[in-house]
């Protein structure tokens, strides 16, 4: 069993303040927030041990790196049973940077980064379709993405 967690204020806008600018200093949000950089550090380790916090990642532009296809994976399985087999194999593309387990019409939907058309072929002929436990999969091209945000946690 899980044990509930206690945030306080202090922790929710650790939280807002870190998704907004993770590139801040312990001191600058002390002084921001009336309290030591040691508080912060301490604030942001409990929030990392309890999970709330999985890391820091830069907010890369990939199409600026050479990744011009972004595409959106629906992924029919052939028993709901094979989630977590096909999962794992999944998780072995590289190309595949989002993974969810769903309701509706697809068992699962990916999110796929692919350099261009020939790549993301590749992918979807050459390896995704010979996963074991996938039955058919259906591909949406992203044409732009107009926003991307945090959710609101205050």
């Amino acid at each position: 069993m899980t044990a509930k967690l206690n945030l306080d204020k202090l922790d929710h806008l650790i939280i807002h303040h870190m998704m907004h600018d993770a590139n801040v200093s312990y001191a600058e949000l002390g002084k921001k927030f009336f309290v030591s950089a040691g508080t912060i550090h301490v604030r942001i380790k409990k929030l990392q041990d309890a999970g709330v916090v999985k890391g820091t990642r830069f907010n890369v532009d990939f199409k600026k790196l050479g990744y011009d296809v972004i595409a959106f994976i629906g992924i029919y399985l052939k028993e709901s049973s094979l989630y977590d087999s096909v999962a794992k194999e999944l998780q072995k593309l590289p190309q595949i940077v989002r993974l969810n387990y769903t309701t509706g019409n697809y068992s699962m939907f990916a999110e796929i980064v692919c350099r261009d058309i020939t790549e993301l072929k590749a992918v979807l002929h050459d390896q995704l379709q010979k996963i074991k436990g996938i039955e058919r999969t259906e591909t949406f091209i992203s044409l732009e993405e107009s926003f991307s945000r945090n959710v609101k946690v205050i």
